[in-house]
């Protein structure tokens, strides 16, 4: 089965997924066999791995540790080509289409597009929509881009809308690592009614309950990132597991 399938799969069968994002960073090389460990007994439906910055040689070592170990699929979310490898099940293709840089619009994905061929991978076209989350993050420095102001989904919507246009197959919804406040409910609910194509949601979210709120507002995916990375706490993925996939509990 396809990633893209399996992801279609998951919201259909459990209302909407859950998904942990490990960065294989230097700064989490003590962690990331517990989190991934965490991963496999917690309930959630897949790992996205990747990061802003490559920190060391060791990069791509600790991606095919992950993959080893993890129990559900990897999916690369790239921070730039040169972070690309083989030891993923499937990658966001992405495009930031919320910035007016064209390196992270095109550049990278026309870099990108020969080597996720010659590696056989699987590339899921993903509009990625930075939304201001209260703080400045490290997408917002590294690409060189605005986010979309937090009370402005009219912004998002016609992003959203471009992104789906454009044939891509996720839109993510994106307030950025170390965000002080999660994507607003509201905008997620208006981008929801406003486009056809599934809803990623990231970057701030630290409760299941602000999960599960994201959720009923019309998000298919919820990403956890930095709060799992201080605990690797099973217990913790499993509270997030269970608030998002409502279905199984209706």
């Amino acid at each position: 089965m396809l990633q893209y399938q399996y992801l279609q799969s998951v919201v259909e069968n459990k209302g909407a997924g859950y998904i942990v994002l490990i960065d294989p960073d230097r700064k989490n090389d003590g962690n990331i066999e517990a989190q991934v460990r965490a991963v496999n007994h917690s309930g959630a439906d897949v790992i996205f791995v990747g990061g802003s910055l490559m920190m060391d040689g060791k990069f791509h070592d600790r991606m095919a540790k992950i993959k080893e170990l993890a129990e559900v699929p990897v999916i690369f979310f790239p921070g730039s080509s040169n972070q690309l490898n083989a030891h993923v099940d499937a990658l966001l293709f992405m495009s930031l289409i919320s910035g007016r840089n064209p390196q992270y619009l095109i550049g990278e994905q026309v870099i990108s597009a020969p080597i996720v061929k010659d590696l056989g991978l699987e590339a899921i076209p993903t509009g990625y929509i930075l939304m201001d989350g209260g703080a400045a993050t490290t997408v917002e420095f590294m690409s060189g881009t605005q986010p979309i102001p937090a009370d402005r989904p009219d912004i998002a919507v016609a992003h959203a809308l471009a992104a789906q246009y454009l044939g891509m197959r996720l839109i993510y919804l994106e307030a950025g690592s170390g965000a002080k406040n999660p994507v607003y409910v509201k905008t997620i609910q208006i981008v929801a009614d406003q486009v056809d194509v599934p809803i990623v949601v990231g970057g701030g979210i630290r409760t299941p309950n602000e999960a599960r709120k994201r959720v009923e507002a019309g998000a298919s995916f919820i990403v956890t990132g930095s709060i799992i990375e201080e605990s690797a706490s099973e217990k913790l993925m499993q509270s997030f597991a269970d608030a998002i996939h409502w279905k199984e509990q209706s």
